[in-house]
């Protein structure tokens, strides 16, 4: 299945690109987004795209050459946006987008691991170089770690269940695939949950997946980062697919944003009377489209929130 970029007209429109400004792409995928930043960059303009997974790389190289020949690929995670701009002598840019979440075909890969949907190896690496994968966390874990990432990252209910039956489990015989996993999830859960709508091994999995990759670590360190190297009049726009990333998203430019309450009576310093020195573009969450909302079922739990460098 051909991965669609979720709501790419806003994310691209957020930005607001200048011809010859630097832009970094965070989330490469399949080059949907860096596409459309590209296409609007002059030969002065700069791309600069990241991505853990060495096939993306390799496929969005072929399809951002025939566009232009301005951008650099990078096969690191977002998160060391700031190391990769240093040895590109690059100390500011002018938009930074990031779009959090995990790519169709890394999904429809059944080999990689990341769906319950198919019967693989435990896996969930965006980076197959890396050695931490789900089959090792699922099996070496302890029961206390297992269920405090099930609920913090899934927020799953009956992760101190699930992650007893995991331990139980594992005493018999390792649990290498996800079908052997869904499984343990399925016998464990009352049946009144497991009628629910919805596969009851979602959050497990998700959990997972944010752990196996540093999901929520990354997404902290790269917008501190970017919120540092952006020049002024830049934007930085983030895509989030559930509720612990949008949290830290809304956070952090709330941290960098929002005014401080202060009373104007007493003497105030220059930087205290001129405010922060960004704004949020959008007080409210922006949401995907009814039209898009028919067309890709991804973009339900979109969720986009945009924040400029104004002085």
């Amino acid at each position: 299945m051909e991965h669609i970029s979720v709501m790419l007209d806003e994310a691209i429109d957020a930005l607001k690109i200048k011809p010859d400004g630097i832009y970094v792409d965070g989330t490469l995928g399949r080059a949907g987004h860096s596409s459309e930043i590209l296409k609007r960059l002059n030969k002065d303009g700069l791309l600069i795209a990241f991505d853990k997974d060495q096939e993306a790389i390799d496929k969005s190289q072929t399809k951002l050459s025939k566009i232009g020949s301005n951008f650099k690929l990078i096969h690191q995670g977002f998160e060391n946006l700031a190391s990769v701009l240093k040895e590109l002598n690059i100390d500011k840019v002018d938009g930074l987008l990031l779009d959090i979440g995990v790519s169709s075909p890394q999904f429809d890969d059944g080999e990689r691991g990341f769906s319950y949907r198919y019967d693989a190896r435990l896996d969930m690496r965006m980076d197959q170089s890396q050695s931490l994968d789900a089959h090792y966390i699922v099996n070496e874990y302890d029961e206390k770690n297992l269920a405090k990432i099930f609920y913090e990252y899934g927020e799953e209910k009956f992760a101190k269940k699930i992650a007893h039956a995991i331990v139980q489990a594992r005493k018999k015989k390792p649990i290498d695939t996800t079908f052997e996993l869904v499984d343990i999830i399925k016998q464990t859960l009352p049946a009144k949950v497991l009628n629910k709508k919805g596969h009851p091994a979602k959050q497990v999995f998700q959990s997972l997946r944010i752990e196996v990759n540093n999901e929520l670590g990354a997404l902290k360190e790269v917008l501190y980062a970017g919120l540092d190297h952006l020049n002024v009049n830049g934007r930085i726009a983030v895509i989030t697919f559930h509720s612990l990333e949008d949290r830290i998203v809304k956070r952090i430019f709330n941290e960098y944003a929002k005014e401080d309450k202060v009373d104007k009576r007493l003497p105030m310093s220059e930087e205290e009377r001129l405010g922060k020195a960004y704004r949020l573009v959008n007080r409210k969450v922006i949401l995907a489209s009814e039209e898009e909302l028919a067309n890709n079922k991804r973009a339900h739990s979109a969720k986009l929130r945009i924040i400029e460098k104004i002085r």
